[in-house]
């Protein structure tokens, strides 16, 4: 069996639509922000915590762990805490390139794990206030990294990007099909 250690409707979506069967189950835990790991290590230090801490229950199955962050000028951008932290986060993005890092633990039922990390290029369009408001009240920011969605009416703050759109989106789902083959 396959479980996906993570809440994110998005990674859901994503495996849904290739065909994947899975169940999920999440497990609390700690997260760690620390700014001062490169960003492919700081999201595998996640993903393999949301990973081993579901794994521990459910020996024998193939476990998946995934972190997503959004880095720019080396600072990891979660998920905003309010509306405040979403509009601060989408300035600070606009009219900028960024990098979108997801990390994948994948636990094997015979306990042994593969990490993998992708990382895309997000380029947003110049936006004022009145902008990412507009943005905002057509979608919720408040559960996504860095504030925006970018299947979500990302035609409104995208310019362009380069790389996994999968992985920008959550799952780098090529290479996690790549890996379970």
């Amino acid at each position: 069996m396959i479980i996906l250690a993570s809440q994110s409707p998005r990674r859901r979506e994503l495996l849904t639509r290739e065909g994947v069967e899975f169940r999920v189950e999440v497990r609390e835990t700690d997260e760690v922000h620390d700014a001062s790991l490169p960003p492919e290590e700081l999201c595998a230090l996640n993903a393999a915590a949301k990973a081993e801490a579901v794994a521990q229950e459910f020996p024998g199955n193939i476990v998946i762990g995934a972190d997503t962050l959004v880095f720019i000028d080396g600072e990891p951008l979660g998920k905003p805490g309010d509306e405040a932290s979403a509009v601060s986060m989408l300035l600070r993005l606009q009219g900028r390139t960024h990098s979108v890092c997801t990390a994948v633990a994948l636990i094997m039922p015979d306990g042994s794990r593969r990490d993998f990390s992708e990382t895309s290029y997000v380029t947003f369009r110049a936006l004022d206030e009145a902008a990412i408001r507009h943005y905002m009240s057509l979608v919720n920011v408040y559960d996504k990294a860095g504030s925006y969605a970018i299947q979500e009416h990302g035609e409104l703050i995208i310019e362009s990007f380069e790389g996994d759109l999968d992985n920008v989106i959550g799952l780098p789902v090529k290479r996690l099909l790549e890996q379970l083959a």
